[in-house]
């Protein structure tokens, strides 16, 4: 019995990334986000339970990247999608089309994921999860501040965000093998920071806790050994 519990879980993020998709057709930001931050939080918490309940199988593996594809992948697409074709100017919404980079990447990215084996204690390039969170804040930034110079950080951050998902760009994991407190140091700090950031910035939060993310991984001396 218990090892159907942590795809039980993976189906509820695939089931909150399909509601975060119709939430975004709809316009509907602050749905789509509370949809993604679920899938988040059913994403980590199957891991966990796998890791707990010893519950891995290959059709766990396979059942979470499909939930990802759509929960971080499609689902901050079609949002980005949106805002932009709402806010370009009508001779250039053309350009919205640039976010379909967001699904297709994220979709090598997790490919790429499941065939490499070297990827349990740090991920290479950045995981698909935190890439949908970026958006969520990016999203929040662009909508509060709808000028030019925002609007170009937010369409040059398109490309950058769908490389750094398939780099080899080494970047620890959030993952937890257990709840104590050693070895799961950097982890517990993350969540203290990211509560605060989201706390004083809102959902703009979001972008600064991954590039919070992006840069530890950058400047830690194991990642740059690895």
């Amino acid at each position: 019995m218990t090892k159907h519990i942590p795809n039980t879980i993976t189906c509820l993020n695939l089931l909150s990334g399909c509601l975060a998709v119709i939430f975004a057709f709809a316009g509907n930001f602050q749905a789509v986000v509370l949809c993604v931050a679920l899938s988040a939080l059913f994403d980590f918490c199957d891991g966990l339970a796998a890791r707990l309940l010893k519950a891995y199988s290959p059709m766990g593996k396979e059942l979470d990247s499909l939930a990802d594809l759509v929960s971080f992948g499609l689902a901050p697409a079609v949002l980005a999608y949106n805002i932009l074709v709402d806010m370009l100017p009508e001779a250039y919404t053309w350009a919205a089309y640039s976010t379909m980079l967001i699904p297709v990447f994220a979709a090598l990215r997790l490919a790429k994921f499941n065939i490499d084996d070297t990827q349990t204690t740090t991920f290479k390039g950045l995981p698909v999860p935190a890439n949908a969170l970026w958006w969520l804040g990016a999203c929040e930034l662009l909508l509060s501040h709808s000028d030019t110079t925002t609007m170009i950080l937010f369409m040059a951050s398109i490309p950058v965000m769908a490389l750094l998902m398939v780099s080899n760009i080494p970047m620890f994991s959030l993952k937890f093998k257990g709840l104590g407190w050693r070895s799961n140091e950097v982890r517990y700090v993350m969540i203290v920071i990211s509560v605060a950031l989201l706390i004083i910035q809102g959902i703009a939060g979001f972008a600064a806790i991954i590039g919070l993310y992006i840069l530890k991984s950058l400047l830690s001396p194991k990642m740059r050994k690895e």
